[in-house]
Formats: C-alpha cells, structure tokens, sequence
C-alpha cells in the first residue's frame, strides 16, 4: 500500500506531499492542473527513465519518494532477503535526479540499480495509464487469473517442485548421454595405454629398485675388490685387525683389577674386537653375494627401457605413479562398461516423472477449462455495465507442444470491441481506456485470489460517462475493500465513492504557476463534484446530486 507520496522540484511541482488512503483514493482537477504530471514523479520510483528536463530548478535536485506498507508481502520480504536489502514493515523508495541529469535510486536509503527497483516495483504497485502495453496483455497474468479462479495453487506448487526434480533428472540423463559419447571416444585409446602398462606389468618401486641394482652389477668387481681387502685386513694376513685387537684386550685384563681405569678401557677393547669380528663376518657374506650376472644386467636394463620410455610418455617420474595411471585407466574402462546401466536408470526416473507431471498437467487443464466459461461471462456482463455492451472477451487455453514451469497450457486473452466476432490479442486491439477498464473487470473478480499491488487508474473513464461511468465507481470502491485503488478522474460518478478525494490545481508563486494537490473535506468534495456536474457555478441540483453520492 502506498502511504505517502514526497515530490519535490519536478515539472512545474514545487513541493508537495501527498498522504493515501488505504482504500478508494480519486484524484480530480481540472484539464491541465497536472494530474498527469503526478503520474509521471510516480514512475520514477516505479523505474521510468528519466532526464534533466523534469527538473523545475536546473540548481536543485529532483527528489521523489515513496512510503510503502509492505507488512504481510511474503513476496515483497522475500525479494528484499534475495537482494540484500533491509525488510522492513515500511518501505522507502526514493529516486534523485541531479542537475548534470544523472539519476541514482534508494530502496531503504540502500542504492540500487533501476533494473531492481523495477522488479520490485512490479510488486507494489500496477499503474494504468493511456496508451500503456498493459500487464493484461501478458501471459503470466492471463494464466495467474484463471489459476486464481480455480484454485489451482496447492496443484500448481507440487506440479513446480515436480517440474524442478524433471529437469534435474533430464540434465542428468544429457549428462551421461554426453559422457558416454566421450567415453566411447576416447576408449580404444585408453585401452591401448592400459594394454602397454598392463604387459609391463611393473610392480611397487621396481625401476627404483632396478636403478640401485643396475649399479651394482656395473661396478661388481670394485666392489668384491673392496671388500677382499677389508675383510683381509680385518681377519686374515700375518696380523689381522681383530686378532690384535682380542690380544689387547688380554694384556690389558691382567691388570684391569689393580686400576679401575684399566678395567672400563679393556672392556671397550673388548667391544671394538667383538663389533669388528662382527663386521668381519658380515663383510664375508656380503662379498660372496656380490656376483656379476650378464643375463641378470640384460633383463633389468630391458625392464628400466621400457619403464623410462612409458614414464616419458605420460610425462611421470616413478614407477607408482606409472600404476596409479593404470589404476586410473581401469577405472575408466570399466565406467564404460558401466554407463549403459547408468543412462538406463535414468532414463527411467526421466519417463517417471515425466509421466507424474502429464498427470498434473492434464489436472491443472482441466481446472483452466472449467472457468473459461464462467470468467468471460461475467466479465462481458462487467464490461456492459462500465459502458462497453458491444465488447466481448475470449479466452483460447491450448495445449503447447511440450510441459513447461506451468504446465502445458497456451492461454491467450482474446478481446472483440464492436461484436465483430474477430477477437484479436488484447494488446493489439484494446485502446487505453478500454484496456484499465477490461483489466478493471478482471481484477475485481480476482481480488480475493490473488496478493495484487495498488492499482492506479489513470482516465479509467475516458470515453464513459453517466451510468456506465457510475458503474465504474461502484466496481473501483468494492475492489478497494481489498486492495488500495488510486484513481484519476473527470467523471464525478466515480470521485463520488472515493474514500479520499484530492484535487490538483495550479496557483501562482512568485512569477510562475505550480501545481499543488491538497485532499478536500467533505464539503469542499460536495463543491467539487457539483462543478464536475454542472459547471464552476453549481446549480442547488447539482450541488444536491453531489451531496448524494458522497453521502452514498
């Protein structure tokens, strides 16, 4: 709901502040006072574009704001979370232009771009104005008017969560498909690597382990060479190392128990004989298994060949990780093997699905076709009664060629204003003022339905007067017991139900002519309608025939 209006420095408007009725507000004045331009500082909080040539003082800035309940908008509160804004019961908007032309927008002083305040907009308030492309002309609300009327929410709501896991399960099964085509590619390839790695045959670390082995085999004789010496030296010879070492000891123990000093050092003699005749025996065995094997160097240098030239090949450096490719190669190999199963299953969840969706498709069409007949008669009785008898509308529910998120519905609204029997889109053959009041009908039979925005009309009564016009009224003040309806009007039939009547006029400031908006009490609506009726001088009648319908 909006609350209050705040313009400042736009067009010939000065300053004005403009506080809404929650219910049936009409705005009236006379032939340019400047209604329109009120509408025109409203679009811009709604997301119009705008330009320097708005600004009534070139030094000023150009500031509109609105105030907007919002407490109870799921959709509104959940717009505001999704964008980061601040949620709040009470709403601001506010739009500045600059005197350099550039514009900036604030949703609860948080800036925001003119594409956010537009989405949000949409949701707060639904403004009609003359030669408009309406919201009646769009699908959405063509199908949300007969979804409202056969209370297809709770259907709707499963058939969508029903909608969102199909196209899941579909981008899967292209998923799979697109896999399987890749994996069929690149198989024989694969297969052939795995092939070369599998003959290989290589086992933990054994090019490693060959390396070490290799260089020993190369350098056999050095090394029992080596080793003859040492051990010679250590256990062999006229006076080997350990026999000397055993004789020290010896010596030294025979006297070890007159110095304990004597003792510790014979003990660590002792030792050193012990460790050193160890060695020696190890040194033998070693010696001995040292043996240079030609057919053993030839087959390590074959395996190390053909190790190097695989590790070159898939550019690696060990021989785990030349298993861990073929580890990898299997397993895709075996994906292979796998996928067919995979793409079946979910082909099946596809087709299931699918198949829940036809169901509840089928269900949520034949709700739509129940309330055709319904919805266009009573809105050709509305439309009758607001001063169009020979207009008539048509709606065509199709089935499309495939489901989509709301179904599997085409749904047009088809309009015939002169009873020619050729109904056309609405949007290519309504006028203006025939479109607020066809969209008028409609939202007055959907109201309870749907969480509709204030509704703006301006000149819904272009072309109407009298009864027709009467009409108007009486549709406008029962749609505004559910939601805020804001009106601008020349017929007094219409002012007459307002809650709240304002009235634009100009008036001379200095040397230039503003506009200004002030809300009348009910004796100045009585004089106001009166005019409206009978001319600036109200007749007695007159003035008695506008004391009724303010007082009806």
């Amino acid at each position: 709901m909006l609350k209050r209006l705040s313009i400042q420095n736009y067009a010939i408007i000065d300053a004005i502040d403009i506080d809404f009725d929650a219910h049936f507000n009409g705005i009236t004045g006379e032939t340019g006072a400047g209604k329109s331009i009120l509408m025109g500082a409203l679009s811009l909080i709604l997301g119009d574009r705008a330009d320097t040539s708005v600004l009534l003082n070139s030094q000023k800035k150009c500031i509109v704001e609105g105030f907007f309940d919002v407490a109870g908008k799921k959709s509104i509160q959940r717009f505001l979370k999704e964008e980061d804004l601040d949620a709040e019961n009470e709403l601001v908007i506010r739009r500045e232009i600059n005197s350099g032309g550039k514009s900036r927008a604030f949703i609860n002083d948080t800036p925001v771009t003119l594409e956010q305040l537009r989405n949000l907009s949409s949701m707060l308030v639904d403004l009609h104005r003359q030669f408009d492309t309406l919201e009646l002309g769009a699908s959405d609300f063509q199908r949300e008017v007969l979804d409202a009327l056969a209370s297809n929410d709770a259907v709707l709501e499963q058939y969508q969560n029903l909608f969102a896991e199909w196209q899941e399960a579909k981008n899967t099964f292209a998923a799979l498909q697109l896999q399987k085509e890749q994996f069929t590619k690149e198989y024989d390839y694969n297969k052939f690597l795995f092939d070369e790695l599998e003959e290989a045959n290589f086992s933990d670390s054994e090019l490693e382990l060959a390396n070490e082995e290799l260089k020993i085999q190369a350098n056999t004789e050095e090394i029992k060479e080596a080793i003859s010496k040492v051990v010679f030296g250590l256990g062999e010879g006229e006076t080997p190392i350990t026999q000397q070492l055993k004789q020290f000891a010896n010596q030294l123990q025979h006297y070890s128990s007159l110095m304990p000093s004597l003792a510790s050092l014979q003990e660590r003699l002792q030792s050193a004989y012990i460790e050193l005749k160890d060695v020696y025996n190890e040194l033998e065995a070693v010696g001995d298994q040292v043996q240079f094997d030609p057919k053993r160097m030839n087959h390590l240098q074959e395996r190390m060949a053909i190790g190097y030239k695989l590790q070159k090949k898939h550019g690696l450096n060990t021989t785990n990780e030349l298993l861990e490719l073929k580890e990898q190669l299997s397993n895709k190999l075996q994906a292979v093997l796998e996928i067919d199963d995979q793409i079946a299953a979910a082909a099946k969840t596809v087709a299931n699905v699918e198949s829940k969706l036809e169901e509840l498709a089928a269900s949520l069409s034949a709700k739509r076709q129940k309330q055709i007949k319904p919805l266009c008669d009573q809105v050709n009785t509305l439309l009758a009664q607001v001063g169009m008898p020979n207009a008539r509308l048509k709606v065509n529910v199709e089935p499309s060629q495939q489901l989509h998120y709301f179904g599997k519905d085409e749904i047009a609204f088809l309009f015939d204003a002169n009873k020619s029997n050729k109904f056309e889109p609405i949007r290519k053959v309504a006028s203006g003022g025939e479109l607020s009041r066809l969209m008028l009908c409609i939202k007055s039979l959907v109201a309870k339905s749907l969480q509709l925005a204030t509704l703006i009309f301006d000149e819904i009564d272009t072309g109407i007067s009298g009864e027709a016009a009467r009409q108007v009224g009486i549709i406008l003040k029962g749609l505004a017991e559910k939601i805020q309806i804001i009106c601008i009007t020349h017929q007094p039939q219409i002012a007459g139900k307002a809650n709240a009547h304002y009235f634009v006029y100009k008036e001379i400031k200095g040397d230039a002519i503003k506009t200004n908006i002030r809300q009348l009490t009910t004796d100045e609506r009585i004089t106001a309608i009166a005019k409206m009726l009978s001319g600036e001088k109200p007749t007695a009648a007159a003035l008695e025939n506008a004391r009724e319908m303010v007082g009806n």
